[in-house]
């Protein structure tokens, strides 16, 4: 594993997700998810995240569109978090929900507003 991606990684990952999530699952790592979790950090978010061509903020709202997209609910609540840390305000996220219900059904759109208010209520948003 290349050394640079991993701490370049692991910087981006906490800056966005919070340093207490991060450490945390890194911690919780065994033999077993420790070389997942080590290739992730050095490949999503020191290759992706780590590439300055596309700001944190735009980042963070593209993940959020392709992972609402996918259904991926519990990473969204993570990404959705996230995209809070990196300045994606109430109003971005409700327009991206409208984008996610308009290309992938109003069932998704419902699922993602129901998680977006669990987190803005939480981030004392709402």
């Amino acid at each position: 594993m290349d050394d640079t991606l991993f701490k370049t990684g692991l910087e981006q990952r906490k800056a966005t997700l919070g340093a207490e999530y991060v450490e945390k699952n890194l911690a919780a790592a065994d033999d077993f998810t420790r070389p997942f979790q080590e290739a992730m950090t050095a490949w999503c978010w020191g290759f992706g995240w780590g590439d300055e061509t596309i700001d944190p903020k735009t980042r963070s709202m593209m993940n959020l569109t392709m992972i609402g997209a996918l259904g991926k609910m519990h990473e969204w609540e993570i990404h959705c978090k996230g995209a809070l840390n990196n300045g994606v305000s109430k109003q971005e996220i409700r327009a991206i929900v409208h984008v996610i219900g308009i290309y992938c059904g109003v069932p998704q759109a419902l699922e993602c507003f129901r998680v977006a208010r669990k987190v803005l209520t939480e981030a004392g948003e709402l």
